[in-house]
């Protein structure tokens, strides 16, 4: 299991893994809810949300029977390009004080989890808007991929990221208002 706890430069705490500040893992598995949840809400006393998304294996795609997802990936670079985001996730929403990028690797059943982003904030937009970044992000960045399988003869497609196409990012996030 590649689980990494990654200290910001600009946590005051302590340096050992349990007050990291970023939790990243790319594994066969993935952390619980109540652990994630747990991660987000200790050591931040100043902040009155947690934002939390689920990625779950739907049973459809375009009329077919989907019976399960396999997703591979190079471990290495996704847990650098994971890292990198939430980096970038900290700069662009500074009140955020924790985050949580997970994926899957292997095989996910129908209604199982294959990711999980979030983050804690002193305030619920920006926790939102920063894990809709993470999960975007996500998507369009990290070298992880998807195989779909479907049921009877219908055979199996690896997926093409749809954030990008022809290299160039096809999906923008909703623009913020800051009113």
């Amino acid at each position: 299991m590649a689980t990494k706890y990654l200290k910001m430069p600009n946590d005051e705490s302590s340096s050992s893994s349990s007050s990291s500040s970023i939790l990243i893992q790319v594994s066969e598995t993935l952390p619980s809810l109540e652990s994630v949840h747990d991660f987000l809400s200790s050591s931040s006393p100043g902040c009155g949300a947690v934002s939390v998304f689920v990625g779950i294996t739907r049973n459809n795609f375009e009329g077919k029977v989907v019976t399960n997802l396999e997703y591979e990936g190079y471990t290495p670079m996704a847990i650098r390009e994971l890292h990198a985001i939430c980096c970038d996730a900290r700069a662009m929403y500074p009140g955020v004080e924790r985050l949580v990028a997970a994926h899957l690797l292997g095989d996910c059943p129908v209604g199982g989890a294959s990711v999980v982003v979030g983050c804690n904030s002193p305030h619920r937009k920006e926790a939102m808007r920063c894990t809709e970044y993470l999960i975007d992000e996500l998507k369009a960045r990290v070298p992880i991929w998807k195989k779909e399988i479907y049921e009877g003869d219908e055979g199996s497609v690896w997926k093409e990221n749809l954030e990008w196409r022809e290299g160039r990012r096809r999906r923008v996030m909703a623009k913020e208002n800051h009113v």
